[in-house]
């Protein structure tokens, strides 16, 4: 199954590299801006040359439906802004069967950690994981440290980004989703941690699109294998051109020429 999965990352993660967008916001909270139109802004992102769009199950049955393009990944966990002290704990709502079925290439679920329920989502994780191995899926990680018992050691930069990024390979993953540390140096540490490839996330919207690539740009340079930003480009007034601006460092290593 390892060939299975190498095969199938070589689509979405062409030469170890990817712009992917994640699309799932829409279950946890809505309205989002750039998703109330969402068979618009998928249609901009694809011809922007996206690698691969992350999104939940439905969204992934609607859109194969309509392109049969190949690269969904299908997002399996999901919480949701009225969860009270459970906001943050990301339940099980796909199987990876399942979402083969509905036309993904990938799978993904997400780990925060130091979040009270941290235990049941490394535990689910893991099962996701095994399915995925079973079947030569591969999953992507998305791993975030900012749970209220989060221990980060004095001496760690990357305020436990790195744990995350080995946590991640450790469950099994074979991509892992973090957040940006906020300098090249400390992002080295994070690529570092484990030999799977790292993306970067955006972060909420409103930063400066320069700024972004700049960040994406500093990433690249330590090591980074791209981005999986969602409101960044599908909350800009030009999705299309923003993930071709992307994809011009992250694919051809050169500054975009706006």
């Amino acid at each position: 199954m390892a060939d299975a999965i190498e095969q199938s990352l070589a689509k979405i993660l062409p030469g170890g590299k990817g712009v992917w967008v994640p699309m799932d916001h829409g279950a946890s909270s809505f309205p989002v801006r750039g998703l109330t139109n969402m068979d618009q802004v998928v249609d901009s992102v694809i011809a922007g040359g996206a690698d691969a769009l992350v999104m939940q199950k439905g969204p992934v049955s609607h859109h194969y439906a309509r392109n049969e393009w190949g690269g969904y990944v299908c997002h399996a966990s999901v919480s949701t802004v009225h969860g009270g002290d459970r906001s943050q704990d990301k339940v099980i709502v796909a199987s990876v069967s399942e979402a083969l079925s509905r036309g993904a290439v990938g799978v993904s679920a997400q780990v925060n950690l130091g979040d009270l329920y941290e235990p049941q989502m490394i535990e689910r994780m893991g099962d996701i994981t095994r399915q995925a191995n079973e079947a030569g899926v591969p999953v992507l990680g998305m791993m975030y440290p900012r749970g209220p018992n989060l221990v980060v050691d004095e001496d760690d930069p990357t305020n436990g980004t790195a744990h995350a990024v080995r946590l991640a390979w450790e469950l099994g993953c074979n991509v892992a989703k973090v957040p940006w540390t906020g300098s090249a140096d400390s992002f080295s540490r994070v690529v570092q941690a484990a030999p799977i490839p790292v993306l970067i996330s955006g972060g909420p919207l409103g930063n400066d699109r320069r700024h972004v690539i700049s960040l994406v740009q500093d990433a690249m340079s330590v090591g980074c294998a791209g981005v999986c930003m969602g409101r960044q480009i599908f909350g800009s007034d030009d999705p299309e051109s923003y993930v071709k601006a992307l994809n011009e460092v992250v694919h051809k290593g050169r500054k975009p020429l706006s």
